[in-house]
């Protein structure tokens, strides 16, 4: 298996990207080459600092990042040689099978777009970001690809965080609802009420419409939304989680008592913040691609991308897109049936 990772675009720079990739490959037998892709000074750098004399490993010299600062379509005309468009070139050119990169989120999604083309009978890709609860993990998809959609466009995100629920996180039969304001059919918007329909037509385990709240309590494993809502749950969820580990660590020091209540409450706690740690995951694919393409968090250390390449290795031996290609083609087929038979 042959894999890219960008290693221009994270906050850390190239060496904590680079460790992460030592990491993967010290666990990773299944891979069989792996592209670095940037600034090729930089790397070698960040490979002699690291340690990593890996004899898989090749180096892709790419001379502009795309920073987080860019706009990503108007940055790719400008930095034709960012490591961005490298990467996804080296996918595109059938070097390598998949890609991991932390840099500009609207950039990596703009270039996989436009170069790799949507899977055919896809509309848009969706960013699939797996959420851990206290009793599972709901994948969130759309979170921030797509933020203007059609109904048709979130029956292709129902169907897809379905399969990538039940394939990669190994559940048999998701739950896969659309967030809502209400869990009636006739709840929501224009979007949200023909999505519902649409869902209801197609071979998933579709619940209905399901409301924020029931987000952490086991009532759902795929939470469908457009791109733009998507993006201000997931954004909120993580600034929630940040906060309240600050506060209870802040308050859990105030007194003795509170601090030998946290002694007694020790490995609750250590497994609270286990399940909640976002590194286990790696990132997010962007599903939907003539290609597989996950992306990291631009936070990312070592251990994160270390479990993204991971991630990213099941998703492409488990031949992920030829399972969406098939089943959104079967999808789309009853959806036109139905239209046709509803027509006579």
């Amino acid at each position: 298996m042959r894999i890219v990772v960008d290693v221009m675009g994270g906050d850390h720079g190239p060496e904590v990207i680079i460790d992460g990739v030592r990491l993967a490959l010290e666990s990773g037998a299944r891979i069989t080459e792996l592209y670095l892709v940037g600034d090729e000074g930089q790397i070698k750098t960040a490979l002699k600092s690291t340690g990593c004399t890996d004899s898989r490993v090749r180096i892709v010299h790419a001379s502009e990042v795309l920073t987080m600062e860019d706009k990503p379509v108007e940055g790719l005309r400008r930095k034709k040689d960012c490591s961005i468009l490298r990467a996804v070139d080296l996918i595109k050119e059938g070097v390598a099978d998949a890609l991991i990169s932390p840099g500009n989120t609207g950039g990596l999604v703009a270039a996989s777009t436009i170069r790799l083309r949507p899977i055919s009978g896809v509309d848009r890709p969706g960013i699939a970001s797996v959420i851990p609860a206290p009793e599972n993990e709901f994948v969130l998809l759309d979170s921030g690809a797509s933020v203007e959609c059609r109904p048709t466009h979130l029956l292709h995100f129902a169907i897809m965080g379905h399969i990538y629920s039940r394939d990669v996180l190994g559940y048999s039969k998701p739950r896969v609802g659309i967030l809502c304001n209400g869990t009636e059919p006739n709840k929501g918007v224009e979007l949200t009420i023909e999505a519902y329909r649409l869902c209801k037509m197609v071979d998933i385990n579709f619940i209905g419409n399901v409301e924020g709240h029931d987000l952490f309590h086991n009532k759902v494993d795929v939470v469908i939304c457009d791109g733009f809502v998507g993006n201000i749950v997931l954004k909120t969820i993580e600034s929630f989680a940040r906060g309240l580990a600050g506060w209870l660590k802040d308050e859990l020091k105030k007194s003795p008592v509170s601090m030998l209540g946290a002694l007694l409450a020790s490995r609750a706690l250590t497994t609270i913040k286990r399940r909640m740690d976002p590194d286990a995951y790696g990132g997010a694919p962007l599903l939907g691609l003539n290609g597989t393409i996950m992306k990291a968090h631009g936070s990312a250390r070592e251990r994160a991308i270390m479990n993204a390449i991971r991630i990213t290795t099941d998703a492409v031996q488990n031949q992920l897109n030829e399972t969406i290609r098939r089943e959104i083609a079967q999808a789309n087929a009853r959806i036109a049936e139905t239209k046709v038979a509803s027509a006579l």
